[in-house]
């Protein structure tokens, strides 16, 4: 009965591990992958380079930085860095003027000339952060 009871706790106890393993990393602590996106794309913008360069290398951070079953997509990824710069300013000066970039559509030359004229929404394939 006693060996039952162990046995029974021992797998409670393991399930519960096993269960919070799962839960976002900022369920479970402060998170610090989204101050360290916005550090690299603040810091890339401010030093000349253009968007999609910073871009890729911020989320690419914030990509390999997150852990647990699932990556964060690229719109959470851009909501993050501004609610990082918005938060605290003072640790990015002049970062704010370059947040706009993370939402404005995605310029494209080639699929611009094919485009009708009357047309005002992107196509599936125009948006920003298409996967």
């Amino acid at each position: 009965m006693a060996r039952n009871r162990t046995r029974s706790l021992l797998t409670l106890s393991l399930a519960g591990l096993c269960l919070s393993s799962l839960l976002p990393l900022n369920a479970r602590a402060a998170d610090p992958t989204p101050n360290k996106g916005a550090q690299v794309y603040c810091f890339m913008r401010s030093n000349g380079n253009n968007h999609n360069v910073s871009w890729e290398a911020s989320y690419a951070l914030i990509k390999r930085q997150k852990s647990g079953m699932f990556k964060t997509s690229p719109e959470h990824a851009a909501v993050m860095i501004t609610e990082a710069v918005v938060n605290d300013p003072g640790s990015y000066p002049e970062c704010g003027r370059y947040l706009g970039d993370l939402f404005a559509p995605k310029k494209s030359s080639a699929s611009s000339s094919t485009q009708s004229s009357t047309s005002t929404s992107p196509s599936y394939g125009e948006q920003r952060y298409s996967y």
